[in-house]
């Protein structure tokens, strides 16, 4: 069987629509209707036609699309496409945060679950985030949840006090910062971009740090032609495709693996075959109970409309 063919006859069959994250499979990416980062995600999700919505991501992105869109069906490939980062911030342990900091505007990074956006006074994406803390009036205190490293280059870049939740991405935390200024060392002409989930010390190094779109953009308008990227080596896929001619080098993990770089196993369960299993039997499905959605809506709706 033709696993590519039959996933668009069903997707035509079924009138669906597949949306994927720059971190998929590069086979995955190459079926999608919509390869993006978490902003774009959810703006396709919130106005697309389709009846089914198969989201090739993690599961806090496909949670995002049902609490957007909640009369489409929306299915996940792998159920155990988890977060690490959103693991890192558990419901209960959150809502006594917030009681412990009364008086604080709740902005919540997008990787979060559906329970932590319904506590939220607003949700950001690294594409946005810097625009959306902005639009806090300053005399307003903020928290900030869960990615402890993008609140940290949030204050920096915007001279904003946050108090921010102990939450970290473990593939971003994984790079080794010695490595990465080895492989300089071996690549001088290179431009070093990061992600901002990334820690301090490797922020520190780049000369563009920035979303998944956004560190594209800049490979695309830049006029070098070699590049250090820090962020999951998914995303070198669709890079390749928009700049041919650079030579893009993946920045070093702490742990050696098969590519040398860091990649996000939850990421990778998604596969061509539980692409197709999922289609066939539209399932895996994403459900929100209907008071958390309500919730968790606003302030997504929020940062959608800042995000124009």
């Amino acid at each position: 069987m033709n696993l590519k063919q039959e996933i668009l006859k069903l997707k035509s069959k079924k009138n669906a629509v597949i949306l994927a994250h720059y971190y998929q499979r590069p086979e995955i990416q190459e079926l999608a209707d919509y390869v993006g980062d978490s902003l774009g995600l959810s703006q396709n999700a919130a106005t697309t036609n389709a009846d089914v919505i198969v989201f090739a991501g993690v599961h806090f992105m496909a949670e995002t699309a049902k609490i957007i869109n909640p009369t489409k069906k929306v299915i996940l490939p792998d159920l155990n496409a988890g977060c690490s980062l959103a693991d890192s911030c558990p419901p209960d342990r959150f809502k006594n945060f917030i009681a412990a900091h009364p008086n604080h505007t709740v902005i919540t990074y997008i990787n979060c679950s559906a329970e932590i956006k319904a506590m939220s006074d607003l949700v950001c994406t690294s594409s946005n985030a810097l625009k959306i803390v902005n639009s806090v009036p300053k005399e307003k205190p903020i928290i900030f949840a869960p990615d402890k490293n993008l609140g940290k280059y949030i204050m920096k870049e915007t001279g904003r006090e946050m108090l921010l939740w102990d939450g970290s991405c473990i593939v971003h935390e994984a790079f080794c910062i010695d490595k990465l200024l080895q492989l300089y060392q071996q690549n001088p002409d290179a431009v070093i971009i990061a992600h901002p989930e990334s820690e301090e010390h490797i922020l520190k190094t780049a000369t563009y740090v920035g979303s998944t779109a956004g560190m594209i953009n800049y490979v695309k308008k830049h006029p070098n032609t070699k590049f250090i990227v820090a962020t999951e080596a998914g995303i070198l896929h669709e890079m390749k495709k928009e700049v041919p001619k650079a030579t893009l080098i993946p920045a070093p993990a702490e742990e050696d693996n098969t590519c040398a770089c860091s990649e996000c196993a939850f990421m990778k369960v998604n596969t061509l075959q539980k692409l197709y299993d999922c289609l066939l039997t539209e399932s895996p499905e994403i459900k929100v109970a209907e008071i958390t959605r309500k919730k968790a809506l606003i302030p997504i709706e929020r940062m959608l409309e800042l995000s124009i």
